[in-house]
């Protein structure tokens, strides 16, 4: 079958899971302090990570796309069907981009003005940490990705529905993936400074960057694979072998080895520099978050070290779902940890401001529901945007066929094999 067509049972849990989360969001807010802090972060969190996902498989189809890559031709619809997504994750960004402009929320420190007016670091980067550059560069990056993604989407269509004998579709899509690689890795960077970096807007790192992009791109695979799983399961993608999911097998494991590299790399230099304003982003998690802080690297380093490190391991099923969903939920706790700390750090200044409704806990140190470590409803909010995710990426699958038929490409993938 090359016509995915979602089924009633599988469109139920969806629903249901969309549900959940938004019933946890509900809960949140009606449960949070008067700043709704936990309900925003939780946002924050969520949008951030299932859009960077998004954004990791149109980068990848593209990177394949200009490097002449044949093997992965037999799924390449699921990174299309990804990369769509980015619309619905931009939608959620520009809410928060004008959320700092509105007081809706106060995720960044840098958005408070009064505060910018009395400290030297905040004053200094200004310029660029402001409500103008958050919500207008979100709005005119992440509007360049969502186009390009659908222009890559249509140009496949237009590739299966009418042949393509003369290349003409697939030379369009070639410039349009050599656009795509400069365009994201660029401005994702300055973009994940703003959304994510800044919410410790006292610290900086010149790899953070790399660092979340990884962490979206293993999250992304682990997607991936539990996807082609799951179609595979239900009688689609029969092209598909042991050998795709071997090589996007060696992907997860290599990856994850490269996070680790960039965690160590960030954390060894800035501890051997000393240097209080760098110090104080790991000084904080460190202290403060000690089970997140060694979870996180024993769920994404160690598990898929020892878990894949064996060839024939990355050929089964079984191994496959089991690191995958580990590593999908890893790395949403690894968005946790960038996020959490800051904005409680930031909540508890906001705190000394506020006239009525309950404070935030005073000390990092004292426990505090759905930022010490994540509860229920983080949980529940989490399983929500992945159903939200699932779904969208569902319907957009079945609005063409599985396989393209006309890719240059798909005979080498169909005849993919690896020793």
């Amino acid at each position: 079958m090359n016509q995915y067509k979602m089924t009633a049972s599988a469109r139920n849990v969806l629903f249901g899971a969309m549900g959940l989360g938004l019933v946890c969001m509900v809960l949140t807010w009606f449960g949070d302090d008067a700043n709704h802090t936990r309900f925003w972060s939780n946002f924050l969190q969520n949008s951030l990570f299932f859009t960077m996902i998004a954004a990791m498989g149109l980068f990848f189809n593209a990177a394949g796309i200009t490097a002449y890559a044949g093997w992965y031709t037999t799924f390449k619809r699921l990174w299309e069907s990804y990369s769509m997504f980015i619309g619905v994750g931009l939608l959620f960004l520009v809410i928060l981009g004008l959320g700092n402009y509105f007081g809706w929320h106060h995720l960044y420190h840098w958005a408070d003005k009064s505060s910018v007016e009395t400290d030297t670091i905040l004053k200094g980067k200004s310029s660029f940490l402001n409500s103008n550059w958050y919500l207008f560069g979100t709005i005119i990056f992440g509007g360049a990705w969502a186009f390009i993604a659908y222009r890559m989407r249509q140009l496949s269509l237009q590739e299966d529905n009418h042949g393509d004998s003369s290349f003409k579709y697939h030379k369009a899509q070639r410039v349009y993936a050599a656009v795509t690689l400069p365009v994201i890795g660029f401005t994702s960077a300055a973009m994940l400074w703003l959304w994510l970096m800044s919410v410790d807007a006292h610290w900086y790192s010149t790899l953070f960057a790399w660092y979340a992009t990884t962490s979206a791109f293993v999250a992304m695979i682990s997607i991936t694979i539990l996807m082609i799983i799951y179609l595979k399961f239900n009688g689609y993608l029969s092209v598909v072998n042991a050998n795709h999911l071997h090589d996007l097998g060696k992907f997860l494991f290599a990856f994850s080895v490269f996070w680790t590299y960039l965690w160590f790399s960030q954390f060894m230099l800035i501890w051997y520099a000393n240097i209080g304003e760098e110090t104080i982003y790991f000084k904080e998690r460190y202290n403060n978050y000690p089970a997140l802080f060694f979870m996180n690297i024993g769920i994404n380093f160690l598990v898929p070290f020892f878990a894949l490190m064996r060839n024939d391991l990355k050929r089964k099923a079984g191994s496959l779902v089991f690191v995958s969903i580990l590593m999908l939920l890893g790395h949403w706790l690894d968005y946790f940890l960038m996020v959490k700390p800051g904005v409680l750090l930031t909540a508890q200044h906001m705190s000394h401001d506020m006239t009525h409704g309950h404070e935030v806990a005073e000390h990092a140190s004292n426990f505090v529901p759905g930022f010490s470590m994540p509860g229920l409803l983080e949980f529940g909010t989490f399983i929500g945007f992945l159903g939200l995710f699932v779904y969208f990426s569902l319907v957009v699958l079945s609005k063409a066929g599985l396989v393209p038929k006309n890719d240059p490409y798909i005979e080498e993938s169909m005849h993919h094999h690896v020793i």
